[in-house]
């Protein structure tokens, strides 16, 4: 049988960036339609307003304008990630940093990488790429000159992501003809095959479907409630499951750090995101090792005493995923799919690295669900795993002792055994890209070189040339060179926002 009718169930920022994979994908293809039904009742969280990278490739296959996005969404460039007190204060000193940067520094950086461990002055970022020293001095990584996605430096965004959703919305109707239906699904019915067949909405009758994409959030209307697919709960590996979450406005002429700030406390962190107009700020926190009541003081201390004068909740965070993402006809994306915490901005990257795949190969037939439900189910699994590798990454590498969550998080019974076998090839290798041998990790050789040696978790081997090359020396003094280029030509953040709300960035 042929899938000519697909439902999307579920609005907000995964809804909306499945749609428009889909609706890229499928719009020559006359016979297929796509509808998002979307609950009028259910509020976007409005907590993910990080992203990598990544994102800008996809904004831009969907012929959305980096400018019209900018404007509308209270967007801000970033980065990096700045990481603050992620090591031991007493060892390292109060407020030490690293960042990792968006900037891959490309074929001189393994060079650059041995020339820095040969004599580590200074810190590895700013040993390796001049986005270390733009970001310190608040700098924007590309002029106003230069055109719609391209900058001097790797980037990606800060966003109001109910903003991000609605404009999301308005190109895949316009654009890719899906259809918007705003109802709420009451039951999920199933044929006698175990596949759903229709949906009974409350105010749009009964609704059937060939396939089925769910995208309703923590509910999992589908592929939970429904079709009954297992959680794989990760808390043994990640132990953060709260978040005390508030927004603060800013004044017009505050300074915007063009990075997320990650400040690490006794049982988590803190995020800092700062957006054109207010600043997203969440604590997030153990239950096992923190108290509400501690969370919420500790968030107050943060914000200078301020936070009873702004309206804060408490977001429950339930870490894993989905033993299998695609399930007969359907495939959870999103939240429904899984959630990691948001170190790292996973949850927008990992619905947009889904969502793009499964467009990729989108089946035209039920004939073709089972051998492609396979082969999409063991890469997100795949890629699931090598995210929480990633993430734990950040933990287990941390040398505070102030208190058992971090203790805690270097037992290696919490570590997984493809990360503990990483760890300890490079305590005597330098990471080389012969380590990450599949396309489907979504974290690569450089995002681990900016966390390890940010983290001085260094080869303790001398495997390395006493002595750096001719070459690595040239590379190094054009990269000082390249620094103090972009921190003068590059204008300051605001600045920069300003202007592009004025004038527009070029077209492509």
């Amino acid at each position: 049988m042929e899938i000519k009718r697909v439902a999307i169930v579920g609005g907000g920022t995964a809804g909306w960036l499945a749609a428009n994979h889909l609706g890229k994908a499928l719009v020559n293809s006359e016979k297929l339609s796509i509808t998002l039904i979307e609950s009028p009742d259910i509020p976007t969280i409005g907590v993910g307003e990080g992203t990598v990278p990544a994102i800008r490739q996809s904004l831009k296959s969907f012929g959305i304008s980096e400018t019209e996005f900018i404007r509308r969404c209270d967007v801000t460039f970033k980065q990096s990630i700045k990481f603050v007190n992620w090591l031991d204060k007493h060892k390292h000193g109060q407020q030490n940093f690293y960042h990792h940067l968006f900037d891959m520094p490309g074929t001189v950086l393994q060079d650059l990488t041995e020339r820095w461990l040969s004599n580590k002055e200074g810190c590895y970022a700013g040993a390796v790429s001049p986005q270390h020293a733009v970001c310190e001095a608040f700098r924007a990584p590309k002029n106003i000159s230069d055109p719609e996605y391209s900058g001097k430096l790797g980037y990606a965004y800060h966003l109001n992501a109910a903003k991000f959703a609605e404009l999301l919305g308005e190109n895949a109707k316009q654009r890719f003809r899906v259809e918007h239906l705003r109802a709420n699904v009451k039951e999920v019915v199933l044929g006698q095959d175990g596949e759903i067949a229709s949906l009974i909405t409350d105010c749009a009758g009964t609704l059937d479907f060939d396939f089925y994409i769910d995208c309703s959030g923590f509910a999992s209307l589908l592929i939970d409630k429904a079709l009954k697919v297992p959680f794989i709960n990760k808390a043994e590996q990640l132990f953060v499951d709260k978040a005390v979450v508030v927004q603060v406005p800013t004044a017009n002429d505050d300074i915007i750090p063009p990075f997320t700030i990650s400040t690490a406390h006794q049982a988590g962190w803190i995020w800092d995101i700062a957006l054109s107009n207010r600043r997203g700020v969440g604590l997030v926190y153990s239950s096992k090792y923190m108290d509400d009541e501690t969370a919420i003081n500790k968030l107050d201390k943060y914000l200078g005493g301020q936070l009873a004068q702004h309206q804060h909740r408490i977001i429950p965070m339930t870490v894993g995923y989905r033993e299998r993402s695609w399930e007969k006809n359907c495939v959870a994306l999103g939240l429904a799919q899984g959630f990691l915490e948001p170190l790292e901005a996973t949850s927008i990257l990992l619905t947009d690295f889904a969502a793009g795949f499964l467009a990729q190969r989108f089946p035209t037939s039920t004939s073709q669900l089972t051998g492609m439900q396979q082969r999409f189910n063991h890469v997100m699994n795949y890629a699931w795993d090598r995210v929480v590798d990633f993430i734990k990454l950040h933990y287990c590498l941390s040398d505070r002792n102030d208190s058992q969550f971090w203790i805690d998080n270097r037992d290696p019974a919490t570590i997984s055994d493809e990360l503990k076998k990483r760890l300890a090839m490079w305590q005597d290798f330098v990471p080389a890209r012969e380590d990450f041998f599949s396309k489907f990790e979504v974290f690569d050789l450089e995002n681990f070189l900016y966390v390890l040696y940010g983290m001085d978790h260094t080869p303790t081997d001398k495997v390395l040339c006493s002595e750096p090359s001719a070459y690595s020396a040239a590379s190094y003094q054009r990269l000082n060179n390249l620094v103090t280029h972009l921190v003068e030509e590059l204008p300051q953040h605001r600045e920069l926002l300003d202007k592009i709300k004025r004038y527009g960035l070029q077209k492509l």
